[in-house]
């Protein structure tokens, strides 16, 4: 979920922060305009009796012409509940102790062009108010991304700033994976319900790449600066994001104009995202997603799966295996919950794990 702030009392608790990896404190307070993107924010009217919510404003982008900021549909949208003209705020109300008469004004929500659930994505945009944020596209910690994506890959080093982590880095676990993320209509109020994605990217690291609050987030290659996810969820060792390829196929669909705000980088894909090491081959990779989709909805139908992926085999990392990630089993050293060790030729890694939620 959103990253929320209860009040009761007169008083404010903060609550669920994670340590900050790298000074994420300096992504979370007000800044003089113009601003930088990776930075808390959101919508002014994220909140509800008791709690505000917040995200991250990841990126700047040109659709149709106009400069807009970039996040999540569950963050800018408030999961469809937002109203076009709404006003996006820096930071987000997370960090102006609900008050929102204290924010940047830095942009107006641009209506609910991707909704929830629809085009395989979590993306919402904001038309950029003229001088308010940084028109370069620069990122904290980051700097200015390049325009052009890179297409992701398994171990394909990768890094993000976010309201509440700041700079971190990680590595793509796994590609083309369904999953099962949970979300609240309101913040912290509201129905909970589910969405099921296909094709996702999903990122781990040493440490926490994300928390809540993160949402929103530009995903990048490390090295020369490639977007290749937009972050929208997770949990304590595993972030999910959309591909960008699909968030751009989302916003140019009915012929409009998307790109993103940056640099016109020099250097290869291959050269940003660090591609020259020892990998499964394409055509490996295909066949093990065509297995991973004939058994799916098999492997779906045991308790506890909430996401089925293609990523490494452990013991060859020359070898793609099916990932499944599972709520059930965590702390066996056998194949949890009576996995088969391969399928049709191809190895079966499951990872325990716990529920994937919109950050």
């Amino acid at each position: 979920m959103r990253l929320l702030r209860v009040t009761a009392l007169l008083s404010l608790v903060l609550i669920s922060l994670p340590a900050l990896a790298d000074g994420g404190a300096n992504h979370q307070v007000k800044q003089t305009p113009p601003v930088k993107m990776g930075t808390s924010g959101g919508s002014s009217a994220d909140a509800s009796r008791f709690f505000c919510c917040g995200g991250t404003l990841g990126s700047l982008v040109m659709y149709d012409g106009v400069l807009s900021i970039l996040s999540n549909n569950h963050i800018l949208a408030r999961s469809g509940s937002a109203t076009a003209g709404e006003d996006d705020i820096q930071p987000g109300l997370i960090d102006l102790g609900c008050n929102a008469a204290n924010a940047n004004i830095v942009g107006d929500f641009a209506g609910n062009k991707v909704p929830l659930g629809t085009a395989n994505v979590d993306t919402a945009i904001s038309t950029a108010r003229a001088g308010m944020v940084d028109a370069t596209g620069a990122i904290i910690d980051i700097g200015v991304p390049c325009s052009s994506p890179t297409t992701p890959t398994i171990g394909l080093g990768v890094t993000k700033s976010g309201r509440t982590t700041g700079q971190t880095t990680g590595s793509i676990q796994s590609l083309n994976t369904s999953v099962s993320i949970q979300y609240q209509k309101g913040c912290n109020s509201g129905k909970k319900f589910t969405e099921t994605y296909t094709n996702q990217l999903v990122i781990s690291g040493s440490g926490s790449f994300s928390a809540g609050g993160d949402s929103g987030s530009l995903i990048v290659t490390t090295g020369t600066p490639h977007p290749v996810g937009l972050l929208f969820a997770g949990n304590s060792t595993q972030t999910i994001a959309n591909p960008i390829q699909s968030v751009i196929n989302a916003y140019t669909a009915g012929g409009h104009t998307f790109t993103f705000v940056g640099n016109n980088c020099l250097a290869s894909s291959a050269e940003a995202g660090g591609l020259g090491k020892i990998g499964p081959l394409p055509a490996d990779i295909e066949f093990a997603t065509t297995i991973k989709e004939r058994y799916e909805p098999e492997l779906f139908a045991r308790p506890g799966v909430i996401g089925v992926g293609v990523g490494l085999d452990e013991t060859d990392a020359s070898r793609a295996a099916i990932i499944v990630y599972t709520t059930a089993g965590a702390g066996s050293h056998m194949q949890p919950g009576g996995f088969p060790a391969e399928m049709d030729g191809v190895k079966v890694r499951v990872i325990p794990t716990e529920p994937f939620v919109a950050q």
